[in-house]
């Protein structure tokens, strides 16, 4: 067994067992294999293993992936990294998720330029949620707001939210986020019932966030090692 599936296989028990912990089904959590920089070889890898959604948060290394694995037709793709205006196209075109939304002018773009024989773009929200100034994301105050506009966007599937916690190893601080971000997605499900993603945890803080109520984690190097 190769040392990919080793960790895949570990990953997926820690998953399941931080869903019997929290007392959820396991599959109310999907995992995102987080497949930056990391080589088609290994996505294939894992997807013979039953993994089907993926992250890439480089937009060529992205592409290149994707046509190299064209012949898997039921491969998810996630784009997770910023997205630049000038680079909205080629994710309109080629990714099923986008899961950073946090401006207007992209929507429109993304809107704009997603082909109409493919299905609408998902696409998540994303929150600020510790109001650092150097991230990326909306401040919870404008997420309804932010909602209303990508409803008014056809091409657009408005699907969730998602955040990039404070880096701390205060767990309570931590927590404090999570919940704040369950609570923004139980009022945007109420406005918007299709908008039940929540996608929030990564390797560090999986357990923390499935107990929070995530819908999704995001895992790479603990599935594929560290960064090339």
């Amino acid at each position: 067994m190769s040392t990919v599936s080793t960790h895949y296989k570990t990953v997926v028990n820690r998953l399941h067992q931080a869903c019997q912990n929290a007392g959820r089904e396991p599959h109310s959590v999907q995992l995102l294999a987080v497949s930056k920089t990391k080589p088609a070889e290994l996505v294939r890898e894992c997807y013979e293993l039953g993994q089907r959604a993926f992250g890439e948060n480089y937009l060529q290394d992205g592409l290149d992936k994707i046509d190299a694995l064209a012949d898997l037709s039921d491969l998810e793709w996630h784009f997770i990294g910023p997205l630049q205006s000038n680079k909205t196209r080629p994710v309109a075109e080629n990714f099923h998720w986008l899961e950073t939304l946090d401006r207007e002018k992209i929507a429109q773009r993304l809107n704009d330029q997603r082909p109409e024989h493919m299905p609408a773009l998902n696409v998540l929200i994303q929150i600020n949620i510790s109001n650092e100034y150097q991230k990326s994301g909306i401040s919870a105050t404008d997420l309804m707001s932010f909602a209303q506009t990508l409803s008014s966007l056809p091409r657009l599937k408005l699907r969730g939210l998602m955040c990039i916690p404070e880096a701390t190893d205060d767990p309570a601080r931590l927590q404090q986020q999570f919940e704040h971000m369950r609570d923004l997605s139980q009022t945007l499900i109420s406005h918007y019932p299709e908008a039940t993603t929540l996608s929030m945890g990564m390797s560090s803080d999986m357990e923390l966030a499935v107990a929070c109520g995530t819908t999704e984690v995001r895992i790479g190097t603990d599935i594929f090692g560290a960064r090339d």
